[in-house]
């Protein structure tokens, strides 16, 4: 494999691991966490539990390909692909990942314990930082295919 095929395969699998977390995030974003205040007191620590033990295979792995492959990107990709945009990639992926660790992580903590609706609220509202950096993620993915199918 010719080092220009590799930066093709880097982007093409930075895109489809993006699109993917990008319908990943809308459908929690406006479904998925929304729902969380009509679970019920009672029931809702098992709900939390449960949430968390699925969603972290769904989401895990395109996360970490993701993140792998914005950073590889910075080092293998095509000439039409500036260095400027792949760092903003980066960028985007990092705010990403400690908006996940110190914004939504520990309001899931609060919610482990039991419905809480300012635990909630915050969940959601912090939240669209994820939803609006993955779709420039989206939207950056799609600029750079654009311009390496050129």
């Amino acid at each position: 494999m010719t080092e220009a095929q590799f930066a093709k395969l880097i982007l093409l699998t930075n895109v489809a691991a993006t699109f993917y977390m990008v319908g990943v995030i809308w459908c929690i974003q406006i479904v998925h966490y929304p729902l969380f205040a009509q679970v019920g007191k009672d029931g809702f620590a098992a709900y939390e539990a449960a949430h968390s033990n699925l969603i972290t295979p769904v989401v895990g792995l395109p996360m970490l390909v993701e993140l792998a492959t914005a950073g590889l990107l910075l080092f293998f990709r095509s000439p039409a692909i500036r260095l400027s945009e792949a760092i903003f990639g980066v960028i985007l992926v990092g705010m990403i990942w400690c908006s996940t660790m110190f914004l939504q992580v520990p309001q899931h903590s609060i919610l482990a314990a039991g419905f809480e609706v300012k635990a909630h609220q915050f969940l959601v509202n912090s939240n669209w930082l994820r939803t609006i950096a993955w779709s420039l993620r989206g939207a950056l993915a799609l600029w750079m295919t654009a311009k390496v199918m050129r």
